[in-house]
C-alpha cells in the first residue's frame, strides 16, 4: 500500500488493476531478458553470468532515486511509504533458506512464474516446491514463532541506521553499485561459462 492509495488518489480496485498490468509488464521484461532460464540465475552463483546482479542493483537504484526526486518535488511523502518490519533472526534464516532454494532450483519466485508461464517443467516443479515450503512454514509456524519474532528492529531505513541523510545514503548506494558492477565484470571475465 502506497501513499497514493492512502490519500484516496487511487482506489483499491484501480490499484489491483495497475498491479495486474505492471505484473504482466514485469513478466514480459523478465522473459525478454532471458530470466526465464534457470541458467541465468545459476550463472550468478557460479560467477559466469552477472546480469541478474546488475539488473537488481539497477532496479534498486531506479526506485531509490525516483522516490528521492518525487519526495523532493513534493509528489510523495516518504513517511507514508510502507516499510516491512525487521526481525533480524528470521531475516537471516529465511535469506539462507531462500538463497539455497535459488541455487538448487535456478529460479527466484518471480522468474519461476515467468518460466512456468511459457511451459518450462523445471519451473513448475520449482513452484511446487515453493508452495510446499509455504505449507510447511504455515503449519510449523507455532514451533518457530519465537525464533521468527526474535530481534525485532522496528521499521528502519538504512539512512536512519547509519544516521545519515537519504541523499548521502543514495550516493553511497550508487558508489556501491558501481563497484559491484566493476567487480562483477572482472569476475565474469575470469570465470568461463560451462558448455551445455
Amino acid at each position: 500500500m502506497g501513499p497514493l492509495i492512502v490519500n484516496d488518489i487511487i482506489s483499491p480496485d484501480t490499484n489491483l488493476l495497475m498491479a495486474f498490468i505492471i505484473g504482466i509488464g514485469f513478466g514480459w521484461v523478465l522473459e525478454s531478458s532471458g530470466f526465464s532460464s534457470s541458467k541465468k540465475l545459476a550463472g550468478l552463483f557460479y560467477g559466469y553470468d552477472t546480469v541478474v546482479l546488475k539488473v537488481f542493483f539497477t532496479a534498486g537504484l531506479t526506485a531509490m532515486i525516483g522516490l528521492l526526486f518525487m519526495s523532493l518535488f513534493g509528489w510523495i511523502d516518504l513517511d507514508l511509504v510502507y516499510i516491512n518490519p525487521t526481525y533480524l533472526t528470521s531475516a537471516v534464516v529465511g535469506g539462507l533458506i531462500m538463497g539455497l532454494g535459488f541455487i538448487m532450483g535456478g529460479f527466484c519466485p518471480g522468474t519461476s512464474m515467468c518460466a512456468a508461464a511459457i511451459g518450462k517443467i523445471d519451473a513448475m516443479v520449482f513452484i511446487g516446491g515453493l508452495f510446499l515450503g509455504v505449507l510447511i512454514f504455515t503449519e510449523g509456524y507455532p514451533l518457530i514463532e519465537k525464533m521468527y519474532m526474535a530481534n525485532f528492529k522496528g521499521y528502519p531505513r538504512l539512512s536512519e541506521v547509519f544516521n545519515i541523510s537519504d541523499g548521502l545514503m543514495a550516493l553511497l548506494f550508487i558508489v556501491m553499485a558501481l563497484a559491484a558492477f566493476w567487480l562483477a565484470e572482472r569476475f565474469e571475465k575470469k570465470t568461463p561459462a560451462p558448455e551445455y
